[in-house]
């Protein structure tokens, strides 16, 4: 599934593509991926010819600012994959469920081959309101930057595991299962800390691994695993695989200390890590 730095690297790119476009047509070929329209012509209706003002991220979501009250918001879902194409001509692939074309600029083509992504219009104002789970949705690393004081007090009190606690979206926006792995190498801290054992060193550390290796993702464009179904706008895959220090090395040599990468399960997903080097 993107995290938030194939969301926010998507999210840049779109905001030099598509902002100040005016939307053309709106075609819908999937009703699974607008799934939140009983009607898809009512999607259809309220973006149709209006113009993208601004481009968010909030979360592991996009949220694209209409010149009108409403808001155009994209989830990927798990394999989800949004295309900029300069010319409609161009050949549709397979599992296109949604394609906007922009009176210049070309189109967006949204495709998803397990349909778990989806496209949905909101109003605007009341955001938070109609989608729940953005309404509970916690700090940004990238956006919200903070002391490492400040966040040790986030910490506070808190016996939650490490890496549960950093995939829960309700703590900390846009973190999944490969970042948090890479965040707590970088940090030193095994998985399974409580969060409320760590030194005041330690809260430093995690906190400047969390805000360093997000960031360094995103200056490589994301990771695209072995499946390569994360693509960026323009469909082409990330590089920040190639610096990934234990998410998916389970059984190679730590790059750090040369000993091997263990594998265990949290909340039935793997999790990476080294057994010398995270404590």
């Amino acid at each position: 599934m993107p995290e938030l730095p194939e969301v926010e690297t998507i999210r840049r790119d779109l905001d030099k593509e598509i902002v100040g476009r005016k939307v053309k047509s709106v075609e819908v070929f999937g009703a699974r991926s607008v799934r939140r329209h009983p009607d898809p012509a009512e999607l259809v209706a309220r973006v149709q010819g209006r113009k993208v003002t601004g481009v968010r991220r909030t979360g592991k979501y996009l949220v694209l600012d209409l010149d009108s009250a409403d808001v155009l918001v994209v989830h990927l879902g798990m394999s989800g994959q949004l295309l900029h194409v300069r010319s409609a001509k161009e050949p549709l692939p397979r599992h296109c469920h949604v394609v906007v074309t922009f009176v210049t600029g070309g189109q967006l083509r949204f495709v998803d081959p397990r349909t778990f992504g989806e496209l949905f219009v909101a109003g605007g104002g009341s955001l938070a309101e109609e989608v729940p789970e953005l309404a509970h949705l916690g700090f940004d690393p990238i956006l919200d930057v903070m002391s490492w004081a400040a966040f040790g007090q986030l910490l506070a009190g808190r016996h939650t595991a490490l890496k549960v606690l950093l995939t829960d979206q309700r703590f900390v926006a846009g973190i999944g299962n490969i970042y948090a792995d890479e965040i707590l190498f970088a940090a030193g801290l095994r998985y399974d800390r409580p969060a409320d054992s760590l030194s005041p060193q330690e809260v430093r550390r995690l906190y400047r691994s969390m805000v360093e290796t997000l960031s360094d993702a995103v200056k490589h464009r994301g990771s695209s695993l072995a499946d390569e179904q994360y693509r960026d706008l323009y469909g082409e895959v990330g590089d920040f695989q190639g610096q990934h220090q234990v998410y998916e090395r389970a059984g190679q040599a730590c790059r750090r200390c040369r000993h091997t990468i263990s594998r265990a399960k949290v909340n039935g997903r793997s999790t990476f890590f080294c057994e010398r080097c995270q404590v």
